[in-house]
């Protein structure tokens, strides 16, 4: 089976390259900018009809679409979130139309929910902001097309490796550098959200690969069960054995006071996927504190 990653070098693809490079009798490709890549592509301007080409010469079984942006301009978010997935089924259509297409998608498309509900697929698409909706956009194009497609609508991962942009790569790089009996500033983290491991992911990509059935065309992928934000906080606070005090009257996110709580029914993963999760949010902490840790020498 041949497999082309895309956004391989992020946070998220490089756990799930680990894993689809486990699966038997797998050829692993990436995709991506940097020339080094066996595709050298950037959705956000690549055309479809040079892409489809190129795809062809490949000959690959399934596509994995872990590129994607998270920040930047209402420009930027729509030509890598929107653009490049609509690109990518165009290409795939016209030079591997027998291909899976795995696309990852994000709890961001669902927006604002009712507290202490829990999000289907079925529920309603209500994006707050350009980041949800251009991701939404993307996913559409998606599930609308007629290719063998999957979107995993993934809620908020966590784990080795979290980016420096997120509240878990940031407080974990704040704490490192925190003096013993420090305070560390943070916005408000009373929000509600549905962590889920990036390992528990890459699982579920590798699963969603190897199935030999079509599947729904939307599946979530979180726990199941919301826990507070500052639960990020006091796990790696435990992680590290910090004896400041973590202050919460810095500068929080804007998406976090529009939509309070988020929630995955995570059922249909179980069902299509036979997956759940497996890593506790306890052992995610601890695991990104260990990976932050500066290299011996």
């Amino acid at each position: 089976m041949r497999i082309l990653l895309l956004g391989a070098d992020g946070f998220l693809g490089r756990h799930a390259s680990a894993a689809l490079r486990e699966l038997p009798g797998a050829t692993v490709l990436t995709g991506g900018r940097r020339p080094t890549h066996d595709l050298a592509v950037d959705l956000a301007t690549a055309g479809p009809g040079d892409l489809a080409d190129r795809l062809g010469q490949l000959s690959v079984d399934v596509v994995v679409n872990f590129a994607g942006a998270v920040s930047g301009s209402a420009v930027t978010l729509s030509e890598v979130n929107a653009r490049g997935p609509a690109v990518l089924c165009e290409a795939l259509r016209e030079g591997a139309p027998q291909a899976r297409l795995v696309h990852i998608g994000s709890a961001g498309e669902y927006g604002v929910c009712d507290p202490g509900s829990s999000l289907a697929e079925t529920a309603q698409a209500r994006p707050v902001g350009v980041y949800g909706a251009t991701k939404l956009a993307g996913s559409l194009a998606v599930a609308g097309s007629a290719l063998d497609a999957v979107v995993l609508r993934v809620f908020n991962p966590v784990g080795p490796g979290s980016p420096a942009g997120s509240l878990p790569g940031r407080l974990a790089g704040e704490l490192r550098r925190a003096e013993p009996g420090g305070v560390v500033e943070v916005g408000d983290l009373s929000a509600y959200r549905d962590f889920v491991d990036a390992r528990d992911i890459a699982r579920a990509v590798a699963l969603t690969v190897q199935a030999d059935r079509p599947l729904p065309r939307v599946v979530n992928l979180a726990s199941g069960q919301a826990q507070q934000v500052r639960a990020i906080a006091d796990g790696l606070v435990a992680a590290a054995g910090f004896d400041g005090r973590i202050d919460e009257s810095g500068a929080g996110s804007e998406r976090s006071a529009a939509v309070s709580w988020q929630q995955a029914d995570i059922s249909l993963a179980a069902q299509e996927l036979g997956w759940k999760p497996e890593i506790t949010l306890g052992d995610t902490l601890r695991d990104l504190w260990l990976s932050t840790e500066p290299a011996a020498g």
